[in-house]
């Protein structure tokens, strides 16, 4: 397998999910300005849509968002997600609520021309849905209850832009969290990668 992938972009949720599970890898670096691989190739070529990530698989299909390759890797890895009857789907639950709720939310951090009010917005509406997140970690570890899984990958990017691109400042629950998820070898490992470390 081989992840595409741009510093600090969300696709360091996938890159913590292939750390934590010890699959073979490699990864290729893309300017998502120029839409070029660090070795020379088209990135839209790869992928059309020509943003990250993008997840080419041993037989040279590549699949991209998120909540697909996160639960590939998820699959693939038989780590990163609870089996009991509803473990699986409350991942799936989290992935969504993370990718359409949170994720989204930081367009205004990202759009040249975004104004300060836009931004505002963005931050108070951030809040909102990070303090339901931060309600779910009552008395648990991880966002899924004990067992860490591709959710807390995904939610560890959307609070390390929290703090990086929106300046926020994070409720007690997920403030702590995101502090020792920062510290979890895999984390430590595709940060170093990336060069965030």
């Amino acid at each position: 397998m081989k992840l595409y992938y741009a510093p600090g972009a969300c696709s360091l949720a996938d890159h913590i999910a292939l750390c934590e599970t010890e699959l073979p890898f490699d990864t290729e670096q893309v300017d998502l300005r120029q839409k070029r691989t660090a070795s020379g190739e088209d990135f839209v070529a790869i992928n059309p849509k020509g943003y990250v990530p993008a997840l080419q698989l041993d037989d040279g299909e590549v699949l991209t968002e998120n909540i697909a390759i996160l639960s590939y890797i998820a699959d693939r890895g038989d780590l990163l997600e609870p089996r009991n009857t509803t473990g699986h789907w409350r991942v799936l639950e989290a992935l969504a609520y993370i990718s359409t709720e949170i994720h989204k939310s930081f367009k205004p951090f990202f759009m040249p021309g975004a104004t300060d009010a836009d931004k505002a917005n963005a931050r108070e509406f951030l809040l909102k849905r990070l303090g339901y997140l931060d309600e779910k970690l009552e008395g648990h570890e991880f966002l899924v209850g004990d067992t860490f899984s591709v959710a807390d990958c995904y939610l560890f990017v959307m609070l390390y832009w929290a703090r990086a691109k929106a300046e926020l400042t994070l409720p007690q629950r997920l403030s702590a969290y995101v502090e020792a998820l920062a510290e979890r070898p895999s984390v430590v490992k595709a940060m170093t990668a990336e060069g965030l470390r």
